[in-house]
């Protein structure tokens, strides 16, 4: 059964992990296929500097090659911000661009990203790209984007609240997401209370593995029979 928002201190946690780390764990329960649940290698972090974003996903899709049916005020239409207050806090915008390439324009530049942090939200992930970097790093809001686009051309949202598909990662609303400078994943709800405890034995053994390929300890046979017994711990 899927459980309610995690505690602060609960995501917190989870912030703590790396997302390699992460990964291998969530592998451990067998919930998802192990190529299923985050982005490929298109996605990047804009600032990957700073602590790993942990929050509850909003959806949008957007265009930005071709005007809007109506309007063409780029701030106007904020019924999705309705929408993302529906999502519990920490908040993380997904945005789907529809556009094929996706990325002629950047949705989020410095005004958008002010206005997303005023409604909880500590950054976004999208297959689209972004601008304004410079000016948005230093508020910690993070960005995980395709790339970077000096104009916001014709980007417009036209959907929200439904299901999007991130760089081969399906998002659902409300789906917990994890973003490093490794990617972005999303964290089965249902896994979370045992996940730190599989973490920190993926972490521990990780490292007992590392010791025995250091010169001192190394030998062929130590090294297959560690594999062999917790193959699963490694990956």
């Amino acid at each position: 059964m899927k459980r309610g928002p995690l505690s602060p201190a609960e995501l917190e946690t989870l912030r703590r992990l790396s997302g390699s780390v992460l990964a291998s764990s969530i592998e451990r329960f067998r919930v998802r296929l192990p190529n299923c649940g985050f982005t490929d290698s298109s996605i990047r972090s804009m600032f990957a500097d700073q602590p790993p974003m942990v929050g509850y996903a909003a959806t949008l899709r957007i265009r930005t090659s071709e005007p809007p049916m109506e309007g063409h005020d780029y701030y106007k239409g904020t019924e999705w911000w309705n929408h993302v207050l529906s999502v519990p806090e920490p908040r993380v915008v997904v945005i789907q661009d529809l556009d094929n390439p996706p990325g002629r324009g950047a949705f989020v530049g410095e005004v958008h990203a002010s206005t997303l942090a005023a409604l909880g939200c500590v950054g976004l992930v999208t297959n689209g790209t972004v601008r304004d970097v410079n000016c948005i790093q230093p508020t910690d809001f993070q960005m995980f984007a395709r790339g970077l686009s000096v104009s916001h051309a014709y980007a417009h949202v036209f959907d929200f609240g439904g299901k999007v598909s991130i760089a081969g990662m399906d998002v659902e609303p409300g789906a917990l997401i994890h973003g490093d400078p490794y990617g972005v994943q999303t964290i089965p709800l249902e896994i979370t209370a045992k996940l730190p405890e599989v973490a920190e034995a993926t972490m521990r053994r990780r490292q007992q593995f590392i010791d025995l390929c250091r010169p001192a300890n190394f030998t062929i046979e130590k090294l297959r029979k560690a594999i062999e017994e917790t193959e699963d711990y490694i990956k």
